[in-house]
């Protein structure tokens, strides 16, 4: 796959295993959100790269991180998570690689947040970063890079670049360090889906997830499944599947662990909030998710 170009396989979002990006915007590949400086939380140009689902990201700090809790998220990438966060009363630190795409994300929070505790994003290799964090985390919420599928940056620490090997051995180790940081009895939540190697066969990715936060001290609890926009996918599958017998996707899965006790865990978060309005210590206003949408 070459260098310059995104391949699109996650939440907004399947397109499907095709590389876009180039004809929809002239921005670095990877770049959720561009023209920073002409942003007005409306107009914006968006690459081919994928933007995390708001309502998906409401839920899981509604349900499964405690009112003022803190949230880490090692694979930050785009603006989504942290300001949702923000306009639900979480702190939020996320790590990302790449600077430009975090100059975007402030920019954003700086329309968006104001009146809000301000997300904090830090610039670095989360295998460099987490191990330095003096931070306990009451809620880890993420989603990793698939592979090689969308390829953010040409930064040799850019897990998107590796090798797969390398890539799972990275992964492993992210996920190690930020389990280290969650406080006991607390959950974490990684929205993953499977992906396909050279050879056309699945990689397994979330179940190399599920592993490697068992290995970290963190077992699954709960699994749901995402369906993301079908989109063009008809059209594209119905080809791909005449000429390979590759059936078209249109899911993701969202995987919760828990650290510790699950009962303690749920303690921790209190009373289940749906819709408008706040319980368990939340300010009540309109969704977040709404909000975020009608200023994007």
């Amino acid at each position: 796959m070459a260098k310059g170009k995104a391949r699109c396989f996650a939440p907004e979002l399947t397109r499907g295993e095709h590389e876009v990006g180039e004809k929809r915007s002239s921005l670095p590949a990877g770049l959720v959100f561009g023209e920073i400086e002409n942003f007005d939380g409306a107009g914006r140009t968006i690459t081919g790269t994928s933007i995390f689902d708001p309502v998906l990201c409401e839920l899981a700090y509604r349900w499964f991180c405690p009112p003022g809790g803190l949230v880490l998220d090692p694979f930050a990438g785009g603006s989504v998570r942290g300001i949702v966060a923000s306009r639900l009363g979480r702190r939020y630190i996320g790590v990302d690689l790449r600077p430009e795409q975090l100059i975007a994300n402030r920019a954003q929070a700086a329309v968006i947040c104001n009146g809000f505790p301000t997300p904090e994003w830090i610039a670095g290799d989360s295998r460099a970063v987490l191990p330095g964090l003096e931070v306990e985390a009451d809620f880890v919420f993420s989603c990793p890079p698939y592979g090689d599928l969308e390829v953010y940056s040409d930064l040799a620490a850019d897990l998107s670049t590796m090798k797969h090997e390398a890539f799972c051995e990275a992964y492993r180790d992210i996920i190690a360090s930020s389990v280290r940081l969650l406080k006991p009895d607390r959950f974490a939540c990684f929205v993953v889906g499977d992906f396909r190697g050279p050879d056309g066969f699945y990689r397994d990715f979330p179940g190399e997830t599920i592993r490697a936060f068992r290995a970290a001290g963190a077992g699954l609890y709960n699994e749901a499944v995402l369906v993301t926009a079908i989109g063009s996918l008809p059209i594209r599958a119905g080809k791909q599947f005449a000429a390979t017998r590759k059936l078209g996707k249109t899911h993701q899965n969202v995987l919760v662990f828990c650290k510790g006790d699950p009962r303690k865990a749920t303690e921790a978060v209190g009373e289940v909030a749906f819709g408008e309005g706040g319980v368990g210590g939340e300010t009540p206003h309109a969704s977040a998710a709404d909000e975020f949408g009608e200023l994007l």
